[in-house]
C-alpha cells in the first residue's frame, strides 16, 4: 500500500487511501504510524475517504496522538497538492468535505502553493465551545500554571484560544501550551495561539496544536489569529502571518469568512511492508 508523504512550512503529513485499510482506523495505528522511530513519521496522517458515489472528495484528519481533527489548514493545503498530483483534480477551483465543514481550493503555480476559503469564523462560546454562558469570548482572563492571562477564542471548524504577548516563541508555548490545551473552560481541548502585533499586515504566531504538540506552522491557527486579531482592531483585514516555519498570507472577509494561501512540498512515496504491519500490530491490515 502507497503512502505519500508532504510537509507544508515544516507541518508534514502521511496522506494514505482510507478503503487500504479495510476496517476503523484505530488511534493506536495512527500513532505508530506518526512515529519517527517506530513508523514512518509524520505531524499527523490524512485520509483520502473520498467514495465512487460522492463526486466531492473527502478528507479524515488525524493528529498524532491518535485523535481525529475537525479540520487543519496545513492538512487541507497537503490534501489538496495530493489530489492535484494524483490527477483528481486540476488547475480549477473544488469543493473538498472535512468533518469541520466542507471547503473550496484552488492549487496554484504547478503545486506549489494552496488557497483554501476555510470557511467563517465565530467567536460564540457555544459554537466553539466554551463554558459559561452563550457570548463571544473576547478578551477574558485565564488562569495556567499560577499565571493570569488573557485570551480570546475562536472557532474555524476547530477550537482555539489565542493569547497576545510581546515575545511569543517556542519556550512560551511549550510551557503554557499543554495547560491551555486542557484547560476545563475548552471542553473539547483547543488549539493555542501566542500571537505578537508587528503592524497592521503583520503578525507572529507561536502555537500549541492540540493533539500534536509545538507545531511549526498551522493553517487554521493561522486563521484563528488573523481572525481575532482583526476582531479586536488590530490589524486589517489583509493579514501575512509569520510562523516558524513560514509565512501563511490571510484574506479576512467582512463577514469573518477566511481564505488562506501558503505553500506545500511533495517529500517522498512509499510503501507500507508488511513486515512492519505483523511486527507493529501481529496482524497484516493492508
Amino acid at each position: 500500500m502507497d503512502f505519500f508523504k508532504y510537509h507544508a512550512l515544516g507541518n508534514s503529513y502521511i496522506v494514505m487511501r482510507a478503503a487500504d485499510f479495510g476496517e476503523e482506523v484505530s488511534s493506536d495505528l495512527i500513532r505508530r504510524i506518526c512515529d519517527a522511530n517506530f513508523g514512518i513519521g509524520s505531524d499527523g496522517v490524512l485520509l483520502d475517504a473520498g467514495s465512487v458515489d460522492d463526486p466531492i472528495p473527502r478528507l479524515r484528519i488525524f493528529n498524532p496522538d491518535g485523535s481525529e481533527a475537525e479540520k487543519s489548514g496545513n492538512g487541507i493545503r497537503i490534501f489538496c497538492r495530493y489530489l492535484w498530483d494524483q490527477q483528481s483534480v486540476g488547475d480549477d477551483e473544488f469543493f473538498l468535505h472535512t468533518k469541520g465543514g466542507q471547503v473550496r481550493a484552488q492549487v496554484l503555480e504547478s503545486g506549489a502553493k494552496v488557497r483554501v476559503e476555510m470557511g467563517q469564523v465565530s467567536f460564540n462560546s457555544a459554537v466553539i465551545p466554551v463554558i459559561g454562558p452563550v457570548r463571544e469570548v473576547l478578551q477574558e482572563s485565564i488562569a495556567v500554571n499560577g499565571q493570569d492571562l488573557v485570551f480570546s477564542a475562536a472557532t474555524i471548524g476547530n477550537p482555539h484560544c489565542v493569547i497576545f504577548t510581546d515575545h511569543p516563541d517556542e519556550q512560551m508555548a511549550r510551557a503554557l501550551g499543554p495547560a491551555l490545551e486542557t484547560h476545563p473552560l475548552f471542553p473539547n481541548r483547543t488549539n493555542v495561539q501566542f500571537v505578537r502585533v508587528l503592524n497592521r499586515r503583520e503578525i507572529q504566531v507561536e502555537i500549541w496544536e492540540r493533539g500534536a504538540g509545538y507545531t511549526l506552522a498551522s493553517g487554521s491557527s493561522s486563521c484563528a489569529a488573523a481572525a481575532v486579531t482583526h476582531k479586536l482592531g488590530y490589524c486589517d483585514a489583509e493579514v501575512l502571518v509569520h510562523l516558524a516555519g513560514g509565512d501563511i498570507h490571510i484574506n479576512i472577509a467582512p463577514d469573518f469568512h477566511i481564505t488562506m494561501m501558503g505553500s506545500v512540498a511533495h517529500i517522498a512515496v512509499g510503501q507500507v511492508s508488511r513486515e512492519w504491519q505483523q511486527d507493529t500490530l501481529g496482524r497484516y491490515i493492508f
